[in-house]
């Protein structure tokens, strides 16, 4: 069983930067790829970025590209997502998911954390 906790979300102006970090609890997480999804309102679930645990990096959704950077350490159960140049645009829940497999679906996640939220002014 692994429990995912997200933080480091918040209000931000857009062009400003802000990390999130998803604390994972259990044995297994050096063997989990993680992912990062985001959730803006109205909107469904997408998928920003994975990264195995090899620290292979999947390719990152268009809308973020440079901007974005995924990281994990897992000597401390956690993975990052750092945010720079942050838009408007950029404004949803964030939420970080663990999967044994190499699948990036929504679907395919077999952990969620509750999500934090993201919220850029313009």
């Amino acid at each position: 069983q692994v429990q995912l906790v997200e933080s480091g979300g918040g209000l931000v102006q857009a062009g400003g930067s802000l990390r999130l970090s998803c604390a994972a609890s259990g044995r297994t997480f050096s063997r989990h790829a993680m992912a990062w999804f985001r959730q803006a309102p109205g909107k469904e679930r997408e998928f920003v970025v994975g990264i195995k645990w090899t620290g292979a990096i999947t390719t990152y959704v268009d809308d973020v590209k440079g901007r974005f950077t995924i990281s994990r350490d897992n000597a401390k159960n956690t993975v990052y997502l750092q945010m720079n140049s942050l838009k408007p645009e950029d404004t949803a829940v964030y939420y970080c998911a663990a999967t044994f497999g190499s699948n990036w679906s929504v679907g395919s996640m077999d952990y969620w954390g509750k999500g934090t939220l993201v919220t850029v002014s313009s």
